[in-house]
């Protein structure tokens, strides 16, 4: 087959041509992305209960869903949060690779058993169940340039104008507006008003009910029987109100002297916030934040171009003096990270074919990689767009290594070629024949080898799995890409273009060639002794092996290596029950601290809601806090992680509140924050005061393990509160019915939701609720008044005791036990799977078997992924060595072949070393590219080492020359490839990290593995070799 395509050279072209068509095609058409699918995709369902408690809502709401979702299928773990605000929220999370829209349905059907166990109260309000991305792609911010208009316009105005169009945007799961809430139409209720005029909220509630609904009023000339009307008419009729003045005219009830009792009369209406819990900054100024998320499986890169363009045109119709910012796009750093592997491929393609012509010192030898290498990638992007991948960091990373494997095919039939040509005893077009009879096997070797070792990765499950089966697949489509222009176009190109070399006149080229003239004299004279001291030979090599192995086995370990995102994230948590406006004044402190710091471009803080509960909280705050681009703050004191850390420092001195910043996850959307996520449960039901002494014990005693940096948690047990003690018999006795009682609590202090109105096109809710000076103290519940059976006004006073006690203002479940959620932050001197293992020890040691606990988001990935390390390796060992053993008919050869990997192990632990890299999975990766690379190397030595023996060579003369012969060779391709994939290790910016734990694996590991295991291959090749003729054919001899 070869011989034909040399003698068809047009033939070959046009087939890669076909190739490079179908790529640049597809190149167009191929999404873009940081990641690929990974991220868990997860569906939450929302409720609310009006006025309830915590505990209220977790056990009237959460618990009857929670027990009829738990388990459904795919799901991995589920969370959930009930605040005292009245909100519930869970939130399931299923394994890469569920149908979330069927899952979405799963879990809706399961809801909707539970609807029935659930208060008539939070039915009304409505139950939502919808697929959700916990990524936020996104943040808008509208804010007023001269202050004229306040948070609740601002977002309302978002509410109304932009978030109907944002959410019709392809690929936008939900927008979500974080600010001053809604509009409501407040009826703000006075207690003493209504009882002077013995009135109660019930009377109140109901004058609301019947006098603001809608009304069918009917038509006028129907065609009844036998009426001949000649017109109908539509009658209408005003039923609902719009205005505060029209509901402060709702008649409550008439008087003597023909007087009527409204509604305004006894309260103050006013079109306010449906809720006052959360406010929203721009810098320290009112503002409405706009937080875009994207649906599972879309495109962020194509969802924020979308929002960009939409709200072009939004912004023509803002009024005057409101702006809108970009506040944080969480893209940049997408967009950042590929011009950064793309310039590292410019880079690595211009490295390798500078070595090429280094060492074949022929132009025109040079120009025949500097055309397969493109053929060859540019016809991958073809394979990827047919396996639905998109350009992300893994298969760009596959891209750049793949450019040193496919020329490495290119340059083992040129330099051979070469080598025929230089003895002057054959044409171009016979040299590359006799050439390509030679390295055949070689070249169909390597490429089965390096598919052998990534296909296999390619069944690995989970978030692992992804990320090993975008970077095999890719590397594997460029090597069956390039074996085949090895076969095809690359043996036309050397009949075309190759000529013998002449003696190098450039001094470059004459110091290069005296250089490696010596260095083969050295290798020569190493192998040989070594050769002759096989025992010697073996020792070393198993002293090397152990090493490799325990250092690999001990070095710290990560899963995905920490990133500059480009901003970060701050959480504050005031002592318990802290007002709303104690942590604004606590937020004008945080801004000082961000507005010194000059990295800081901008930042959103958003006050009485809390990032790390997931709920709305009066003491809590979170902030999100942007970075100036990474090309303004360069250095390592200037990344987010120096920033955060600096923070940290500087609020420590903060004496209200407990503030901690803290980088995003690694991956977008897998989990809340950076760090470790621990929950700790409560499964003996010992109650939250012991869940608080516990957290305290381990706040206390992490310092006692040297791998965690910092360990918080926002579990606050011991919240103030007051507990209304209602002696059930005096209700009873003064004439009142309990269910009054409660009704009346419920009205006056819970913001009780009545029905709807309609404005601006939207529905709204009617709410009562006692005015300020009503709910000032707790006195005043006490001063509240209900009508007993005789028409008389009743105080609370009369059968109501408060008592003062702790309880929680938000509950959290974790797989349905009550849990606390832990942040562990690794030292920078340990990895996160000693961090792991670390806070795994102190929860035994100091909390025994009283609490359980679990790892969620990445932590979680992380520990499920610890497994399936070694079982990769093995894997791809295993297939690799049966692929050569078919190949080469031996069971011996192989083995010689594969025996460079324990040196590039410890290559590449020593890269981790160097580099100061903790073994993630990018590492891992690495390391499995480098099994196939020390095998593609060995395979070139065992090859030729092989041939000249079967020519009746002697076995160690045959191993001699095998590495004189094919030292140039691997020296030129392994060197092609360090000095190609070198920019890595100087990788800084967006992405740095991940591109830097890879170099340093490949980088060390491939070049010491040049250095040292070339010299041990032919040493194995004889000893196997001689094993085979001595004990194996023996054997076979004997049995047959």
């Amino acid at each position: 087959m070869v011989k034909f395509f040399i003698n068809r050279p047009i033939f070959a072209t046009v087939l890669a041509l076909i190739l490079v068509v179908a790529g640049l095609v597809t190149l167009h058409i191929l999404p873009i992305a940081q990641y690929p699918e990974i991220t868990p995709p997860t569906v939450q369902v929302s409720a609310f209960y009006p006025g309830a408690d915590a505990e209220t809502v977790a056990q009237t709401v959460g618990l009857p869903i929670e027990q009829q979702v738990n388990g459904v299928d795919g799901m991995l773990y589920m969370s959930s949060n009930s605040s005292s605000s009245g909100a519930y929220s869970l939130t399931i999370t299923f394994a890469v690779g569920t149908d979330i829209d069927m899952a979405t349905v799963m879990v809706q059907n399961r809801v909707s058993i539970a609807q029935s166990s659930l208060p008539e109260a939070v039915i009304v309000q409505g139950i939502t169940t919808k697929k959700q991305s916990s990524n936020i792609v996104m943040m808008l911010t509208l804010s007023s340039r001269d202050s004229t208009y306040s948070g609740l316009y601002l977002s309302n105005y978002a509410s109304l104008n932009m978030t109907d169009e944002l959410t019709r945007l392809p690929g936008v799961g939900s927008v979500s507006v974080m600010g001053a809430g809604s509009y409501s139409m407040r009826i703000w209720l006075d207690p003493n008003a209504m009882r002077i005029r013995n009135l109660t909220p019930d009377m109140i509630f109901q004058a609301i009910s019947t006098q603001n609904t809608q009304v069918s009023a009917g038509y006028v000339g129907q065609p009844i029987a036998k009426a001949d009307n000649p017109f109908q008419y539509t009658l209408t009729v005003k039923g609902r109100l719009t205005t505060p003045e029209e509901f402060g005219d709702i008649i409550l009830r008439t008087e003597e002297g023909g007087k009527i009792l409204r509604l305004k009369d006894v309260a103050r209406i006013e079109l306010g916030s449906s809720s006052y819990n959360v406010t929203s900054k721009l810098k320290g100024q009112p503002s409405a934040a706009i937080a875009i998320y994207q649906l599972p499986g879309s495109n962020s890169l194509e969802v924020a171009k979308g929002v960009r363009e939409k709200m072009e045109q939004l912004a023509a119709n803002l009024p005057e003096g409101v702006v809108y910012d970009v506040t944080l796009d969480t893209t940049q750093v997408i967009n950042a990270s590929i011009d950064e592997v793309l310039v590292t491929f410019l880079e690595t393609t211009a490295l390798v074919i500078l070595v090429i012509f280094l060492f074949l010192q022929n132009f025109r030898a040079v120009i025949i990689p500097c055309i397969t290498i493109p053929v060859s990638l540019i016809g991958t992007l073809a394979v990827m767009s047919a396996l639905g991948f998109s350009i992300n960091t893994l298969t760009l990373f596959g891209l750049i290594l793949a450019i040193a494997i496919v020329v490495d095919d290119a340059i083992v039939v040129v330099e051979n070629s070469s080598r025929l040509m230089d003895t002057g005893k054959y044409t171009a077009r016979e040299a590359v024949t006799e050439a390509m009879g030679e390295i055949v096997g070689p070249i169909v070797g390597v490429v089965l080898v390096l598919l052998a070792v990534f296909i296999p990765t390619t069944f690995i499950s989970g978030i692992s799995g992804q990320l090993y089966k975008q970077f095999a697949l890719t590397i594997a489509a460029a090597t069956v890409l390039s074996g085949f222009n090895s076969l095809t176009l690359t043996p036309a190109l050397c009949a075309l273009f190759l000529q013998a070399n002449k003696e190098p006149k450039f001094f470059v080229f004459k110091a290069f060639n005296k250089v490696f003239g010596k260095t083969q004299k050295i290798y020569d004279d190493i192998v040989g002794r070594m050769l002759k001291s096989p025992l010697v030979t073996m020792v070393i090599f198993g002293i090397i092996t152990v090493i490799a192995i325990v250092m690999f086995m001990r070095w710290p370990t990560t899963f995905i290596p920490e990133e500059d995102d480009g901003y970060f994230l701050v959480s504050t948590q005031l002592p318990p029950a802290a007002s709303l406006n104690r942590t604004e004044a606590v937020g004008k402190q945080i801004d000082k601290i961000l507005d010194s710091y000059p990295e800081v471009k901008t930042y959103i803080g958003v006050n009485g809601f809390s990032i790390m509960g997931g709920g709305e909280l009066s003491n809590a705050g979170t902030y999100f806090v942007i970075l100036k681009n990474w090309n303004e703050r360069r250095g390592k004191e200037h990344t987010a992680s120096a920033v955060v850390n600096r923070f940290n420092r500087e609020a420590y001195g903060i004496q209200e509140a407990q503030i901690f910043a803290m980088v995003p996850p690694a991956i977008p959307g897998l989990g809340a924050s950076g760090g470790l996520q621990l929950q700790l449960e409560d499964r003996k039901n010992l109650g939250p005061t012991e869940m608080q002494h516990a957290i305290e014990t381990l706040q206390a005693t992490y310092r006692s393990k040297p791998q965690l940096l910092s360990l918080s948690s926002m579990y606050q047990a011991n919240v103030p509160q007051y507990n209304l003690e209602i002696d059930r018999d005096k209700v009873q006795l003064l004439g009142l019915q309990l269910n009054q009682v409660f009704s009346t609590l419920s009205y006056y202090m819970g913001a009780a939701y009545v029905n709807d109105f309609v404005e601006f096109g939207r529905i709204y809710q009617v709410k009562i609720e006692a005015n300020d000076q009503a709910q000032k103290v707790i006195d005043d519940v006490l001063h509240l008044s209900l009508e007993n059976n005789s028409g008389k006004m009743v105080p609370f006073s009369a059968f109501t005791e408060v008592k003062e006690q702790l309880g929680l203002d938000q509950i959290n479940l974790y797989n349905m036990y009550k849990s606390a959620s832990i942040t562990c932050i690794a030292n920078p001197k340990y990895s996160s799977g000693e961090a792991i293992q670390a806070m795994e020890e102190l929860v035994q040691e100091q909390l025994g078997n009283n609490f359980g606990y679990e790892w969620t988001s990445v932590a979680y990935q992380e520990t499920k992924a610890g497994s399936t390390t070694m079982l990769v390796f093995a894997m791809a060992l295993l297939v690799a060595f049966l692929v050569l053993s078919a190949q080469y008919e031996s069971w011996t050869s192989p083995i010689a072949a594969i025996m460079g990997l324990p040196i590039a192990l410890l290559g590449a632990i020593l890269g981790c070393f160097v580099m100061g890299v903790p073994v993630s999975i990018y590492t891992q990766i690495g390391i499995i590219l480098l099994i196939a690379l020390s095998a593609k190397n060995g395979i070139l030595i065992v090859e030729f080492a092989r041939d000249y023996h079967k020519a009746g060579n002697p076995i160690r003369e045959s191993a001699l020359e095998a590495g004189h012969v094919r030292l140039r060779p691997i020296l030129m391709t392994s060197f092609a490839f360090v000095l190609g994939v070198m920019p890595l290790l100087f990788a800084t910016g967006a992405g740095a990290g991940s591109r830097l734990s890879l170099g340093a694996a490949v980088v060390f590991g491939m070049a010491i593995n040049t250095i040292f295991a070339t010299m041990f291959i032919p040493s194995f090749y004889e000893l196997l070799q001689l094993f085979q003729e001595k004990v194996l054919d023996k054997f076979n001899r004997k049995q047959k």
